[in-house]
């Protein structure tokens, strides 16, 4: 059964404000679930039969889902009729900035991927700002020609790997893209031509976004309360407590890849000396085994090395998994998760130091023993971030069924 919010528990509640709840719950089990039967959504809304065959009909008269009858069931009786998105009819856009390529797909509702694009940086090191934008505005336009009848945008989602404060879209810091205080949101949508200028953009970090796919979409499906780890130049974090992402103040929380594990450490970039993203960053990774640094900073060739016998990199693959034993420690001892994940280039390390891992998280006591948590790797391995700015877009809509407006973009 579906709890209603906590402005809506108690004492009297308006009638609109309940249906828009109800049609809320409908939608996202559907966006998420993929096909639901109206008995199903009857008991996850808590409403009877008849209420809930007016929501699916109010929103099928929006053209947002769709009923079928199975064509086979296991019980007696008439089937009850399975709703089903139709991912033309409400469509967003979901961009990641990296500092090796730029990726863009056009969602539809239920998560179906109808258009994808990919840019590689035009040259070595970080794209400026002002190009950067240009390059995403050409992206988005390029995904507006639906391969069938015309579709609707509800929004614009970005995945950006720095510091973002979300109220407005502004980038407060991304060092690998060397970025400071720049305005994604506002300069995104000045670059747009009608009538994409007057879609709504979010921007979100993009290990949040990641946490976010994977909790939708992903391997923390059926957890509330998980971390997940993202490493690549540098290492950040998406955090769900309670079924709820940790935004923190501002929405910077997340931070994980400046947690101090080793004083004595290197320098990072952020000024600090130490942090876990100088012990675990791919780059560090893939230079202590004595390797090149690839142009997707991938983690693969460490690991074929290591497993062709080449000890360099067998003690870079050790090293990595003791430092990450020690952050994890930390992060259980404070957030207590049931799960972690493993995303961006520690998934390509993931199978190579599982047993380690766990060896020495062993020796971290407290953290063992006290708050014991599984780990896996990511389900939804590079596109975890991507899947999570079209979840962070969709999020209106799906708050809202029937209340927004959506801006044809043909």
């Amino acid at each position: 059964m579906s709890v209603p919010p906590d402005h809506l528990q108690g004492g009297h509640v308006p009638h609109a404000e309940m249906r828009q709840h109800n049609l809320s719950v409908v939608l996202r089990r559907v966006h998420t679930e993929g096909a639901v039967s109206r008995s199903e959504l009857t008991r996850a809304t808590g409403v009877n039969r008849s209420t809930t065959a007016a929501l699916v009909a109010a929103l099928a008269r929006a053209g947002l889902v769709r009923e079928e009858i199975p064509r086979t069931h296991r019980t007696a009786g008439r089937p009850s009729p399975m709703v089903l998105p139709v991912p033309e009819r409400a469509q967003v856009v979901a961009l990641e900035v990296g500092v090796e390529r730029i990726r863009a797909e056009r969602v539809g509702l239920g998560g179906t991927v109808l258009a994808e694009r990919t840019l590689l940086p035009p040259s070595d090191g970080p794209t400026p700002f002002e190009q950067t934008v240009g390059r995403l505005a050409g992206l988005v336009e390029s995904l507006g020609e639906p391969a069938a009848d015309a579709g609707r945008c509800t929004g614009i989602g970005i995945a950006v790997p720095g510091l973002v404060r979300r109220a407005d879209g502004l980038v407060r810091f991304a060092p690998n893209l060397e970025w400071r205080d720049e305005p994604l949101a506002a300069a995104l949508a000045d670059r747009l031509a009608p009538p994409w200028s007057r879609v709504p953009i979010a921007v979100g970090n993009d290990a949040d976004l990641g946490a976010l796919g994977e909790y939708a979409r992903g391997a923390a499906r059926g957890y509330d309360d998980f971390v997940y780890i993202s490493a690549n130049v540098g290492v950040g974090g998406g955090l769900f407590c309670g079924g709820r992402p940790v935004r923190g103040q501002r929405g910077y929380a997340g931070e994980i890849g400046h947690m101090i594990v080793n004083p004595q450490g290197r320098q990072c970039r952020c000024g600090a000396r130490g942090c876990w993203e100088t012990e675990i960053g791919t780059d560090v990774i893939t230079e202590a085994a004595g390797l090149q640094v690839p142009p997707d900073h991938s983690l693969h060739g460490v690991v074929e090395a290591a497993a062709a016998g080449d000890e360099r990199a067998e003690r870079a693959l050790d090293d990595a998994a003791r430092w990450l034993a020690i952050g994890l420690g930390n992060l259980a001892v404070v957030l207590s998760p049931r799960l972690v994940i493993f995303g961006g280039g520690l998934q390509d390390i993931y199978e190579a130091t599982f047993d380690r891992i766990e060896l020495y998280s062993a020796t971290t006591g407290l953290a063992r023993s006290r708050a014991p948590y599984t780990h896996r790797r990511s389900a939804l391995a590079h596109r975890a971030p991507l899947v999570g700015a079209a979840e962070l877009a969709m999020a209106p809509l799906l708050d809202d069924p029937l209340g927004l407006p959506r801006p044809d973009v043909r």
